[in-house]
């Protein structure tokens, strides 16, 4: 690997890792992390471009331990970090120049639309990868992905509105920017809005405030497509549900297109208006499911390829078995790999390598797949017990102490917290969970069975999820 690629490809991993970390809050990202270049890189230490003092100095205070942390994890040491101040030139808006006589005027008209185009997809914030060519489409997503690209084709003439709902890192914000990105490069000129329901909310209330609240209507009520992610945060708020309920009408309406996505079903957003799930049920409702294996594998390959990282199909197969919970994780994990090749300059070629790189995210894996029914039906299965005797009230030892056992797996193998714990065994309360977790961890510490047992169904639990 020569110097200019590791470089280039460090920096482009590094930046990758830092917009997850910040997909919540990107206006962070794009204000410190944007802008910042890669300079040089030598084994141990990394130099980054920042564009004034004040950058470099609020991002060595708040920002630089989390970068080196970051570093640190991928290649398994310690990584110097330090920031430069890049004196960079101001943009200058270059004189206009004539076309060549050999470039027609249609030609020249699509170049302008395309640059158009590309210019409201970054107001829009849309990210630039997010279309339907860098979408990997597997059994779980493919129905989704057909009705988006209905849509972009003919907006508001089919599937209108159109509600994409799954689980969080499953693609429906990347299909929602995927529909833009094509509406925009068809007809350059449509007026096309994308945004978060937590913004549209914010912009509500601002609206409000300053008393321009005909400005923000005018703003959502006259588009050709409007797109809404995570609709699911309307839950419980009259006042933004009634302001939606009249742009969507009027959009409707005019046969302008909506789409909306959202963790859940509409059926299942609480405190939702009736009028309001009504509406969000008029058209097509598409559910994302997490990928399979096959999928799973393909999108590692693909994002590989992207980053012009070489991995062997046993380490892109094995992380598609252990990281299953969404894209985003497997992009996340794959990410770690690149920077953790693009620092040491060394191919990653062995699993076991892998594994230890990727520890935290695998051990998440694992505690997130677990559920206490799991749990309690291999605790069952060990004492030959009945599934009722998890919930009952009953407490003779050869239910009880199986009983702890499960509640103390269940708090060390899953993310349940004590109370969702206790409401699982037949509605006790946090403190019978942990009185049950202290009783075991004694038990295994004088009790040589106990402490066998424990280890015995935590060992068949994991590998049962691995």
């Amino acid at each position: 690997m020569n110097a200019s690629f590791a470089q280039q490809n460090l920096w482009s991993v590094l930046r990758t890792d830092l917009q997850q970390l910040f997909a919540a809050s990107q206006d962070v990202y794009k204000t410190w992390f944007e802008p910042m270049t890669c300079i040089s890189q030598e084994q141990d230490a990394l130099v980054l471009g920042v564009p004034s003092e004040f950058s470099s100095i609020w991002i060595q205070e708040h920002y630089l331990h989390l970068i080196r942390e970051r570093l640190q994890l991928a290649v398994g040491r310690p990584v110097g970090v330090t920031l430069q101040v890049e004196e960079r030139e101001e943009a200058v808006r270059p004189a206009p120049v004539a076309a060549p006589a050999r470039i027609s005027a249609p030609a020249r008209a699509a170049e302008a639309q395309a640059a158009e185009a590309e210019t409201l997809a970054q107001q829009l914030r849309i990210k630039p990868s997010n279309t339907f060519e860098n979408f990997v489409v597997g059994q779980g997503n493919e129905s989704a992905h057909a009705a988006c690209m209905a849509v972009a084709a003919n907006p508001g003439q089919t599937y209108n509105p159109l509600f994409l709902y799954g689980d969080t890192g499953l693609g429906k914000t990347h299909l929602m920017h995927a529909v833009a990105h094509c509406v925009l490069k068809n007809r350059p000129t449509a007026r096309v809005a994308y945004v978060t329901t937590e913004n549209f909310t914010n912009e509500y209330i601002g609206a409000l405030q300053t008393g321009t609240l005909s400005q923000f209507r005018k703003r959502y009520r006259n588009v050709d497509v409007l797109l809404i992610d995570d609709v699911q945060f309307l839950s419980g708020k009259e006042g933004i549900q009634q302001e939606f309920f009249h742009t969507f009408n009027q959009l409707f309406d005019a046969h302008k297109q909506i789409v909306l996505s959202s963790d859940r079903s509409a059926s299942e957003i609480a405190k939702l208006e009736d009028r309001l799930l009504s509406r969000f049920q008029w058209g097509l409702t598409m559910d994302i499911q997490p990928p399979d294996r096959e999928t799973r594998m393909a999108i590692l390959a693909h994002k590989a390829a992207a980053l012009k990282l070489q991995l062997p199909t046993e380490i892109i197969a094995f992380m598609a078995e252990r990281v299953s919970r969404n894209v985003r994780r497997l992009e996340g994990a794959l990410s770690r790999v690149a920077l953790h090749v693009a620092v040491t300059q060394r191919p990653v070629t062995d699993v076991a390598a892998v594994e230890r790189l990727l520890h935290d995210i695998l051990q998440e894996e694992v505690q997130t797949q677990m559920t206490v029914e799991v749990i309690q039906q291999k605790v069952v299965d060990h004492y030959h017990l009945r599934m009722a005797d998890m919930v009952s009230r009953r407490r003779p030892a050869n239910i009880a102490l199986p009983r702890q056992i499960a509640m103390y797996l269940s708090r060390v193998l899953t993310a349940h917290s004590l109370q969702e714990i206790g409401e699982a065994f037949g509605g006790r309360d946090h403190g019978t969970v942990i009185h049950a977790c202290k009783t075991v961890e004694n038990l295994m510490e004088t009790d040589e069975s106990v402490r066998r047992t424990v280890e015995l169904l935590r060992g068949q639990l994991g590998r049962a999820h691995n």
